[in-house]
């Protein structure tokens, strides 16, 4: 996995880093396992000027990505997924979870759009669960768009010092945010 890192690390500085970087946005979103945000840092701090290039280019291959994701999970379910489930007498529990899933899935594609948890399970998820396909890519494009202008934002910002707290918390930090978001709108509807 250190040398795929490496490897996507190392597209960062190649002549044609753009076409890399939205390659890497749109594949991360249905099947790669490393995310653009380490293309992304290098390129905004090499040339600040390109950050809200850089960010849409990210944000318009992550949503076509996660279009193929949401198609992955729809079209492969009824093929691989569904005698799967049913073989180990599970449908009907994913009947329910997808019940579930749908009432929630703006907001799970929101939390996944935005957290280190990985889209690309909501992408499949999401279209194995049959989520209405406009509400998937409107809470993919908010999602995926705040990620990725917030990095690029923050890095034309504040430049180098704030890579670290990119790299290591920022995921943390925007988990939390998301959190609290979500449970004050629970508990206005609560109260």
């Amino acid at each position: 996995m250190r040398g795929l890192y490496n490897w996507t690390l190392m597209l960062a500085g190649h002549r044609h880093a753009v076409l890399a970087l939205a390659l890497v946005s749109f594949i991360e979103s249905s099947v790669f396992p490393i995310p653009p945000h380490i293309m992304l840092i290098p390129m905004v701090l090499a040339r600040p000027e390109r950050a809200w290039f850089l960010a849409t280019v990210c944000a318009a291959a992550s949503v076509l990505g996660g279009a193929l994701g949401y198609w992955i999970g729809a079209e492969l379910f009824d093929s691989v997924g569904r005698p799967v489930l049913e073989f180990y007498g599970k449908m009907d529990k994913f009947d329910a979870f997808s019940a579930r899933f749908n009432a929630v899935g703006a907001w799970a594609v929101l939390f996944a759009g935005v957290t280190p948890f990985p889209y690309k399970v909501i992408t499949i998820t999401s279209g194995a669960t049959g989520l209405n396909f406009t509400v998937f890519m409107i809470a993919s494009m908010i999602a995926r768009s705040f990620i990725f202008f917030v990095i690029a934002g923050l890095l034309w910002k504040f430049g180098p010092p704030i890579r670290g707290f990119i790299e290591k918390r920022f995921g943390l930090v925007v988990t939390i945010f998301f959190i609290a978001l979500v449970g004050g709108f629970a508990a206005i509807r609560f109260l």
